[in-house]
């Protein structure tokens, strides 16, 4: 299937590893044109460098809590491409333990740098003829689970926010949704330090996974970017699961 994506013009937050490179990847793909970002100045250029064979991509050395900075490279990448077609709100500060310092951490990186995202692009996204904006959540945003307090309080905020972000931004077009992940493994990622570092906590999580495994970041990039799509054009204000059967409640 033809996802319609060819020359759109895509902005992703987090680009350099996990469920953001495999966004990033993923729309290159479909024949995007791609800006990413990262705070690692060496993880954004080797990023761009290995993946500048694939299509057009450009990476940013940036702090998404760094609310000006965000909105420059937004309207920097918006005059760099000619417009903007989709932004995707992919970075947390998988900020867990209930300390104040997570608190801050995942309203100010993962709901706030959302915001932020979506308030420099919309001037931008109001002239695209097939607008969309993606916010990565969680099924933690979902269900209480381990993960309930600053991080999963974070998550449900963004399901919230991107809801009513639809009901707004109907009338002039403009899509908004989220996915919301299950446990996903990575080299590198949060299960793979869990693994070795809480071995009680993996297999617990591994017990609840009814198809005996964690998802991979490629999982989770095809429903992000056929949600983008115009090939989804109707659908808007979903929050889009993610998860293997994970989740126990019935989403209605």
């Amino acid at each position: 299937m033809d996802l319609q994506l060819s020359g759109s013009r895509v902005l992703v937050t987090g680009g350099t590893r996990g469920i953001g490179r495999a966004v990033v990847e993923a729309f290159l793909d479909e024949g995007a044109t791609v800006g990413f970002c990262a705070r690692d100045a060496d993880e954004v250029a080797a990023t761009e460098d290995a993946l500048r064979a694939r299509g057009t991509v450009a990476g940013a050395t940036l702090d998404v809590a760094d609310g000006e900075a965000l909105a420059a490279w937004v309207e920097r990448s918006a005059q760099d491409f000619g417009g903007l077609d989709v932004v995707v709100a992919n970075v947390s500060a998988l900020a867990i333990t209930d300390t104040e310092e997570s608190w801050r951490a995942s309203l100010d990186i993962d709901l706030m740098h959302t915001v932020r995202l979506v308030r420099a692009a919309l001037p931008h996204l109001e002239r695209s003829e097939a607008a969309s904006i993606i916010a990565v959540s969680s099924v933690s945003g979902r269900e209480s689970d381990f993960a309930s307090g600053p991080y999963g309080t974070a998550k449900t905020a963004i399901i919230g926010y991107v809801h009513g972000l639809a009901m707004q931004l109907a009338p002039q077009g403009i899509r908004a949704n989220t996915v919301s992940p299950g446990n996903t493994y990575f080299e590198g990622g949060v299960w793979a330090g869990i693994e070795t570092g809480a071995p009680d906590l993996y297999a617990s999580a591994m017990a609840l996974n009814p198809t005996g495994h964690m998802g991979t970041p490629e999982d989770v990039a095809g429903p992000v970017v056929f949600l983008a799509s115009p090939r989804s054009s109707r659908v808007s204000g979903t929050n889009l699961v993610v998860d293997g059967a994970l989740t126990r409640g019935i989403q209605l």
